[in-house]
């Protein structure tokens, strides 16, 4: 028997950043477990990506690791170019026309997946109090008065070395909390019934790499079409990352795309080659980015909403994509999911009493429901506010349509509701954890 404060089951982004997140303001002893084997970094560019907004660049510099994140691939942002195919209607964001946040140079910025992962792990494991077990499953879950018992399934994975790794992975866990931060499909919020609410988007989506001859110019670009948006989101490649400072970088025209579009069109553009693929690319876009070339595989997912009725049950809590999932058109996602680490980490430690060595005042249930509620009404707004968009955007009538793009060449020049976006794109707002303000503010 294995006794730790916190049980954290998923030690993908959102996991590991509540580990670091609880380590930095306290002495809690954490148990993560996750049997996916954290990425080595190579000058293959992951597909799946992140749109960092400043909030959640304060989090991770906050927790150490925004140094190791800029020494590998990270590309800013400094402009969004915003345009409906099917009307004259187009938006232009940029960095410098922010009042809500003028000290920040960057709208935001693109890093890949298994970089933000690797980075978080790398820091945790340098932590001996944070420990992994990667070698098998949880099997059960099960609620007492003042503890949760948690056991491991029987059969092996491959196992990861990690340095924190327990000896003994498959010894029974006793915590006083367990987090799922276990991705869309739970297994912790199956496991203990957590009701969700969940809506068939109607939309897959389509994530490769490609390569725009005429560069990305630090820019987030992406059309509304008829069957849905199509983002090109600016990459750092493994050159440009390695090049010398002070020299101007060369290789700057690589792009992640997110194709969202119905099921049947997702179908119809996977069957293509990738050279008719790339050429609906580049028709679709306008050639703004010039003659696009796919550059790796393509990979489609359904898009459906999710969200836990409640992210907390007695003894257990949802943080990330367990708790819910939203449409990736404004690029959303991941940094609520930060934020419930950052909210939950904080509402956690913000009472314990450092002569308490037994860390009895860790699961207050007042303090735990008034997380739920701060981070569940978060989530409902964004996702209130991405069903109106797409709604938006969705085929219209000709009326319907002009008005769209009078409407947005408006708002384009009308610099009080444009810094609105922009600090709304930054995550700027009120009520946000502690780490989520520059170090400074801390």
């Amino acid at each position: 028997m294995q006794k730790f404060d916190v049980l954290i089951v998923g030690a993908g982004m959102v996991g590991l950043t509540l580990a670091l997140a609880l380590r930095k303001t306290s002495q809690l002893k954490i148990a993560m477990v996750d049997t996916l084997a954290v990425p080595e970094l190579d000058e293959n560019i992951d597909v799946r990506v992140s749109a960092i907004n400043v909030a959640s660049k304060n989090i991770f510099a906050n927790l150490g690791v925004w140094s190791a994140l800029e020494n590998s691939r990270v590309q800013d942002y400094q402009h969004m170019h915003v345009w409906d195919k099917a009307g004259l209607g187009k938006l232009d964001f940029s960095a410098k026309d922010s009042a809500s946040f003028p000290s920040e140079d960057n709208l935001g910025w693109i890093i890949e997946n298994k970089v933000i992962r690797h980075a978080l792990w790398q820091q945790a494991e340098l932590d001996e109090d944070i420990h992994f077990f990667t070698d098998n499953k949880l099997a059960s879950i099960s609620q007492g008065d003042s503890e949760v018992f948690a056991t491991f399934a029987t059969d092996s994975a491959t196992h990861n070395s990690a340095s924190n790794s327990s000896s003994t992975p498959t010894a029974p866990i006793i915590a006083k909390l367990v987090v799922g931060a276990d991705g869309a499909n739970s297994w912790v919020r199956q496991q203990m019934n957590m009701a969700m609410i969940f809506k068939d988007y109607d939309h897959h989506a389509i994530v490769a790499t490609v390569e725009c001859p005429q560069g990305h110019n630090n820019t987030a670009w992406q059309v509304f079409l008829p069957t849905g948006p199509l983002a090109f989101l600016p990459l750092r490649s493994a050159q440009s990352a390695s090049s010398t400072a002070g020299i101007a970088d060369p290789v700057n025209n690589l792009c992640s795309i997110v194709y969202s579009t119905s099921p049947d069109d997702a179908k119809r553009l996977i069957a293509l080659d990738a050279t008719e693929f790339a050429k609906e690319l580049t028709a679709a876009s306008d050639g703004k980015l010039g003659d696009i070339t796919l550059k790796s595989e393509r990979f489609t997912y359904p898009l459906t909403m999710r969200l836990a009725q409640d992210f907390v049950k007695d003894r257990v809590v949802l943080i990330g994509d367990a708790a819910h999932t939203i449409h990736p058109l404004a690029g959303q996602g991941v940094n609520l999911g930060l934020l419930d680490a950052a909210a939950l980490a904080q509402t956690l430690t913000a009472k314990l009493n450092e002569h308490d060595d037994n860390h009895a005042e860790l699961v207050n249930t007042s303090d735990l429901k008034a997380f739920s509620r701060w981070r569940k009404s978060e989530a409902t707004e964004m996702i209130t506010a991405m069903a109106g968009i797409k709604q938006a955007f969705a085929p219209q009538q000709s009326p319907v349509k002009l008005i769209r793009g009078v409407g947005m060449n408006i708002l384009n020049n009308f610099a009080p509701a444009k810094n609105r976006l922009i600090a709304q794109a930054l995550g700027i707002k009120a009520d946000l954890p502690a780490l989520a303000y520059q170090k400074d503010a801390l």
